[in-house]
């Protein structure tokens, strides 16, 4: 399942390096800041209705959904001749991503042992970070070595691949029924999971975060005269799983909330660092220190929705996460159309609002941990 959801992550990251650059040749580039977003705007849609289908249909239907488009949608791009319909492709892009992760998290979650929920969503996150990493590190050099429309079929091609690892899947949910038109009703209740509140807020606040650096290390490697646009995070994803060798079990241990303020600050620090950086060698740096902070805190967040969400209720409570994640990298990518200006002078402050919202969960964190009982 990790290596399917790692071949999943490469495919839609290997085109994300070049589409700053596809929509500026089409005319759009004042609307760079539409291309997460509108992708993570159906991701959050499809949320409830993939969370209330894995928990009634099935994990492994709710994840070839999502594979099945995610391979459609990359074989379109190659056809695309509008900013419209660009956009439009970008929207349709998400709702894989609003199916696969949900329906395979909780399937995760179901096999996982409770005691060892942290060091397995370490894996677990690896797989995925590495697939973000090595699909934005491949990108440019594909395009450049094979031509954009070429770097479209290979995305589709790794995800054709991840389908097949699925297919070895084991179903875990016990009781499965047939899928019926009523399933598709959603109610307040197939939408948000209560319980998994305070991973949510967390993961929405330092989400932002991740929104921004997609929209700006592409832009920020170009006016440094780094070829490769995917180099921010391709460095990243090693540094996010060295530091997941020595801190994999570190919440299971000291507890998910004292990982989270620590994981925190270091997001902070390497917002700060990223947008003060104007060379090779300190933008390398800020990476490496942004990945320390993923790999301490995503895996973290991840067990303690584990933790707090209902057996009967995973698919449901992981759906609640990724539209935290989701709302917060649309939060992050939107706002750099108003805090950025494709310039190198508004570079920090096009950081803003991540660091902003990541000081905000620090405090929520702190408060938390303080003035709320809780096992983890």
């Amino acid at each position: 399942m990790s290596i399917s959801m790692f071949l999943f992550m490469t495919s839609f990251n290997l085109i994300l390096p070049e589409l700053n650059d596809f929509i500026t040749v089409l005319g759009g580039e004042d609307k760079k800041g539409l291309i997460i977003t509108l992708f993570t705007i159906s991701a959050a849609i499809s949320r409830p209705f993939s969370g209330k289908l894995s928990d009634t249909i099935g994990r492994k239907k709710v994840m070839i959904l999502g594979v099945a488009v995610s391979i459609l949608i990359s074989l379109l791009y190659p056809f695309v001749l509008s900013v419209g319909f660009f956009l439009a492709l970008r929207f349709l892009h998400g709702f894989s991503v609003g199916f696969l992760p949900t329906g395979a998290t909780a399937l995760i979650t179901d096999i996982l042992p409770e005691d060892k929920r942290g060091q397995g969503m370490g894996i677990w996150g690896t797989f995925t970070s590495l697939g973000i990493g090595v699909g934005q590190a491949l990108g440019s050099y594909i395009s450049m070595k094979f031509g954009l429309d070429n770097l479209f079929l290979f995305a589709s091609g790794f995800t054709a691949i991840s389908a097949v690892l699925i297919g070895y899947v084991k179903e875990t949910l016990p009781v499965r029924q047939k899928f019926e038109l009523h399933h598709l009703r959603i109610t307040p209740k197939d939408i948000i999971e209560p319980s998994v509140f305070p991973s949510a807020m967390v993961m929405f606040l330092t989400a932002p975060a991740s929104g921004i650096i997609f929209i700006l290390t592409p832009d920020m490697s170009k006016f440094m005269g780094i070829p490769n646009k995917g180099w921010f995070l391709g460095i990243y994803v090693i540094s996010t799983i060295v530091i997941r060798l020595f801190t994999g079990t570190l919440s299971d241990r000291i507890g998910r909330r004292k990982t989270l303020i620590l994981g925190t600050v270091i997001l902070i620090a390497s917002l700060i660092y990223t947008g003060l950086s104007q060379d090779v060698v300190n933008f390398t740096l800020a990476s490496l220190l942004f990945g320390v902070a993923t790999g301490i805190m995503s895996p973290t967040l991840f067990a303690w929705t584990a933790d707090l969400s209902a057996a009967d209720r995973r698919g449901v409570g992981s759906g609640t996460m990724f539209i935290a994640l989701e709302l917060g990298i649309m939060l992050g990518s939107v706002s750099t159309m108003i805090t950025y200006n494709s310039t190198p002078e508004t570079i920090l402050q096009g950081f803003s609002v991540g660091i902003g919202l990541s000081t905000a969960a620090l405090v929520y964190l702190i408060w938390h941990l303080k003035y709320r009982h809780s096992a983890t």
